[in-house]
């Protein structure tokens, strides 16, 4: 059988269309899985929820692989050399470990290109308002990229930080980010007490922060959002998206690999944290922002060629600096 079409004998020896020719759901954005059977029809399925059964199952893996803590000479040994870890990290992968945020205009619309070409009676001076972005944790620019390459504005400026050098010395090779000078990127420890920024306190109209706060030790996390808190001008917009407990990649630790509850070091030296909702409200809320949206955005991505159910749990959050 050619690998372009799939049959997966545990549905009931179903064989399906090629995928070319099926369309999503109800022709919008959510793809909800409501008849099992249906389960490897597609590659991905939007809010899943969770059975008793499965919360167990991963509340039983998570005390098996965080049984034994690392000592403290450890722990030590892969935070103060955070920075050398991604560095190593970055220097193996280059820009080909991320893939394009494609969801990203989808679900933070907040970024999305401002239209300027409105209508004659529009109100001239309104479309050139200025607007400036920062990312923490650039990376490679996965989100700053389509940001300078989709997004207009004439007044538009984009920032980014991150803690590896390596990341930045790749970004910045990038033809796109040499050719638009509405981007300034440079390397920052966030959990320094002061940021070192060009840009002055109460300044950005939103900060972004995916997939960023995980990779810090837990202590130091509220330092990071205060400071965020701190540049965001009244009114801005902090976006975040990260791990969530119990996401797939928390539950394939092994043990042996946990530096504190919930906090674990990859095989490549980096550190990842799982979140709650209520850990990043009460942070959130302490910093002084409020909240817009807080929710868990548990998936069910598939493998349809190995019949491999895989649920992803990250968590999503908008919080606003009071006027």
């Amino acid at each position: 059988m050619s690998s372009i079409w799939r049959r997966c004998w545990a549905s009931g020896n179903k064989t399906y269309e090629h995928t070319r020719k099926r369309k999503k759901p109800g022709g919008g954005g959510d793809r909800i899985l409501t008849n099992v059977g249906d389960v490897f029809e597609f590659n991905a399925w939007d809010h899943v929820e969770w059975n008793a059964e499965q919360e167990e199952a991963a509340q039983k893996a998570v005390a098996q692989n965080s049984g034994t803590k690392m000592s403290e000479e450890q722990k030590e040994r892969f935070q103060t050399g955070a920075a050398q870890f991604w560095d190593s990290f970055y220097g193996i992968h280059d820009n080909r470990f991320f893939k394009d945020r494609h969801w990203l205009f989808t679900e933070f619309p907040e970024l999305a290109p401002i239209n300027t070409q409105q209508t004659e009676s529009a109100n001239v001076e309104q479309q050139e308002q200025p607007r400036s972005i920062f990312e923490l944790g650039c990376g490679v620019g996965n989100t700053i990229m389509p940001l300078i390459q989709y997004c207009n504005e004439s007044k538009l400026k984009v920032y980014g930080c991150d803690f590896s050098s390596r990341a930045i010395e790749i970004l910045q090779r990038q033809q796109q980010y040499i050719d638009d000078k509405r981007c300034e990127v440079f390397v920052m420890d966030a959990t320094l007490e002061r940021w070192k920024v060009p840009f002055e306190e109460n300044s950005q109209d939103i900060i972004v922060m995916i997939f960023v706060l995980s990779a810090i030790e837990p202590l130091k996390m509220q330092q990071v959002i205060d400071n965020c808190y701190r540049y965001l001008k009244p009114g801005g917009l902090l976006l975040f998206r990260d791990y969530g407990r119990y996401d797939l990649a928390q539950l394939r630790f092994k043990n042996g690999k946990c530096l504190e509850d919930n906090f674990y070091v990859r095989g490549d030296g980096t550190m990842v944290y799982f979140f709650t909702e209520q850990e990043l409200r009460e942070m959130l809320t302490k910093a002084g922002l409020q909240e817009e949206q807080l929710i868990v955005d548990r998936r069910l991505q598939v493998n349809r060629g190995r019949c491999l159910k895989m649920y992803r749990v990250w968590i999503q959050t908008k919080f606003r600096k009071p006027l």
